[in-house]
């Protein structure tokens, strides 16, 4: 379908959130069923909307204060924290009934040390009580993130706590339509952001300023969380310090951008670059190996295609002047994105030629790519679906030239 409208309507059905809502259940499930897990007790934030369709703001992000109980065979339990729970039984219909405040919390310590671990053996009795009405109390029990004083407590109640995270993952790995819909409306949005650098990147603007301006015109647009835009630039990019400052611009300046933003639940990430005023001749060289490694890799893109033989397309930690993978790590790379900004697959010379994995169809995921010198460097990232027969790349920014903000651009012949 790809993009008809930010808004649901009556007239249209263009993002159906029923459906959305109850085929990421069932996928959990069956993954829960598959992995012969009893139930996941879940506490990462995204996890959560997954599962049970619901959210808090990003200020809940890392407090672990809200938490769903969810088994193959029961419909999920949310915990929520305290003054929410009447929101959400106003707002959440489909799980209305099932919400219940959330006990065991203790906002990452920060409670007295005594309530801490009151909290934490009071609620793993509740969850103890739960499993054993639905029968699964002596099967494993998977968790994502949580406090340690918890984990313990639930160890004391005598449950086989074990990790759920590739549960998870698993589940959320292959996107339906609707999930592959939102990312290309959080995509569409994103695209916007990057057309305020052509119109305002010119020397005296900061990197900050440009941060502001794209996630002012983010918000405009209907996304709801911006997990950073990192705006990097001049003597600044290389090496990448995947961050972003007061760095006033200055012509000549190479920019690469990165923004990881949410709409309705769905992450981007997506690098794109650019030039204050006409490129030099090495700023072009740089750009196009960056640009070649980049799509050396997505040409390669199909069911069935190894992990490994994406990460051979790109170059060795050595060549990047770097003394291992692990340092090289997150300079040439892929990897998946949905509801979670990083999920599987993850494609690098790190770790993949050893473990590879297989693309399948409903996969969505970014590859990008980096290559710097001197005070130059350039960064290209590009969103793709997995699809029959091959590829299609859901990312449109024009990045097969590297863009030189016009303002300044026209200022000075070529």
């Amino acid at each position: 379908m790809g993009i008809l409208g930010t808004m649901a309507t009556d007239c249209e059905i263009r993002i159906d959130y029923d459906k959305l809502r109850k085929d990421r259940l069932k996928k959990m499930q069956d993954q829960i069923r598959k992995d012969k897990l009893g139930a996941i007790l879940a506490f990462d934030h995204d996890a959560i909307r997954y599962i049970t369709s619901t959210k808090l703001n990003d200020w809940m992000n890392n407090k672990l204060a809200r938490a769903t109980l969810v088994s193959a065979d029961q419909l999920p339990i949310l915990y929520e924290a305290g003054s929410a729970i009447e929101a959400k039984k106003k707002l959440c219909p489909w799980i209305a009934d099932r919400i219940f405040p959330f006990t065991g919390g203790a906002m990452r310590g920060s409670f007295p040390k005594e309530v801490v671990f009151k909290h934490a053996k009071n609620f793993a009795k509740e969850i103890r009580k739960i499993l054993t009405e639905w029968g699964v109390e002596n099967e494993p029990l998977g968790l994502d993130i949580t406090e340690i004083p918890f984990i313990l407590a639930l160890q004391e109640e005598g449950l086989n706590v074990v990790d759920a995270q590739q549960t998870i993952l698993e589940a959320q790995k292959i996107k339906t339509k609707e999930e592959i819909d939102l990312i290309e409306m959080s995509i569409a949005i994103d695209e916007a952001a990057f057309f305020e650098v052509i119109e305002h990147a010119k020397p005296g603007v900061t990197e900050n300023q440009l941060n502001g301006l794209m996630r002012k015109r983010i918000y405009e647009l209907g996304g709801e969380e911006i997990q950073n835009i990192n705006v990097i630039s001049g003597n600044r990019s290389h090496p990448h310090p995947h961050d972003a400052s007061d760095r006033m611009l200055r012509m000549g300046d190479m920019i690469f951008i990165d923004i990881v933003s949410v709409f309705n639940g769905y992450h981007t990430c997506y690098y794109q670059s650019f030039v204050v005023g006409p490129p030099s001749e090495n700023q072009l060289k740089i750009y196009r190996q960056t640009y070649d490694w980049l799509f050396a890799a997505a040409a390669l893109l199909k069911p069935g295609v190894s992990t490994a033989d994406i990460a051979r397309q790109w170059p060795e930690a050595e060549e990047l002047g770097l003394e291992s993978e692990a340092a090289a790590f997150a300079l040439e790379l892929g990897h998946g994105i949905g509801i979670t900004h990083w999920a599987k697959p993850v494609i690098s010379r790190w770790f993949s030629i050893e473990y590879p994995e297989i693309l399948e169809e409903g996969m969505v995921f970014a590859l990008e790519t980096y290559c710097g010198e001197g005070n130059d460097a350039a960064r290209i990232e590009e969103m793709f679906v997995i699809e029959k027969d091959g590829a299609r790349q859901l990312s449109k920014f024009p990045s097969k030239h590297l863009i030189s903000t016009p303002n300044v651009g026209n200022i000075l012949p070529r």
